[in-house]
């Protein structure tokens, strides 16, 4: 596998210039993303896709994550297609980012850590966008999470998942964890594997996540300032139900998220 941790010169003239423009689009942003919750999203946290159609909540959901991608210089790139809901995405896992670059195609119900529901304002918009909250290392915790999951899943809203049980570094593709999956055999939902690649010239970025012991307000810094790449969503082939070996499950989906994060060499 071929990767790419510093595509720019060492030293990048052009970022002090980048802040002086995104800082006050991503304020400009995030103001538009609290009207949206207050104003939409409040009001419609149960809507769900019909005939195929998105409802109108879902795709401002979608609007604010690619715009919002976009502040930070990334442009959203699909590859394959999405099932319709529900399904139960599974993806690779490297940051905060993630969830907007998933949501920046399609709107789903996230898992995430339960530390995120006291952020001031994020916490408060993760909600309102139907984040499913967990306490990691729970067990109970974990078999709330997975009936919230059902549950919604039941209701015709689509649930995504990080496997992995944390973020990765250093385009490491961690063990995924199967127990995860049982959600999706409960609901009797597909489940379809999602890798999130960022690239530029085709050459996969690893460092676009966290970088080991980076706090949130320092990768998003860093990324603020950082030069123009595509953030890549894959929709891989659908992963076969086995009520008997969840651990398959969750291998062929390691599997197929890792091939579509190698580069691909001429």
């Amino acid at each position: 596998m071929t990767t790419d941790t510093a595509t720019l010169p060492e030293r990048d003239l052009l970022r002090p210039l980048r802040y002086l423009w995104r800082v006050p689009l991503l304020l400009l942003h995030i103001l538009l993303g609290i009207l949206l919750c207050s104003l939409i999203l409040s009001w419609n946290q149960h809507a769900v896709m019909e005939n195929g159609r998105e409802p109108f909540a879902h795709r401002m959901i979608r609007w604010w994550s690619t715009k919002l991608l976009r502040v930070f210089g990334m442009r959203s790139v699909r590859f394959g297609t999405p099932l319709a809901d529900p399904v139960m995405f599974i993806a690779n896992h490297t940051s905060w980012i993630d969830i907007e670059l998933l949501h920046s195609q399609r709107a789903a119900c996230f898992v995430a850590k339960a530390e995120i529901a006291r952020w001031p304002l994020v916490g408060w918009m993760a909600a309102t966008g139907g984040t499913i909250f967990h306490r990691r290392g729970n067990n109970h915790s974990l078999a709330s999470v997975m009936q919230v999951m059902v549950e919604r899943l039941h209701d015709g809203r689509s649930v995504a998942v990080f496997p992995e049980g944390g973020t990765g570094y250093n385009g490491v593709l961690k063990t995924f964890h199967a127990r995860i999956f049982q959600a999706a055999l409960d609901a009797d939902v597909a489940v379809q594997p999602v890798a999130l690649r960022f690239a530029r010239g085709g050459r996969r970025v690893i460092d676009a996540g966290f970088r080991e012991g980076e706090s949130f307000m320092g990768n998003i810094v860093r990324l603020l300032g950082g030069a123009p790449m595509d953030a890549e969503v894959h929709f891989l082939t659908p992963v076969p139900a086995s009520p008997e070996a969840r651990r398959r499950m969750a291998e062929l989906s390691r599997e197929r998220i890792g091939a579509a994060l190698e580069d691909r060499l001429e």
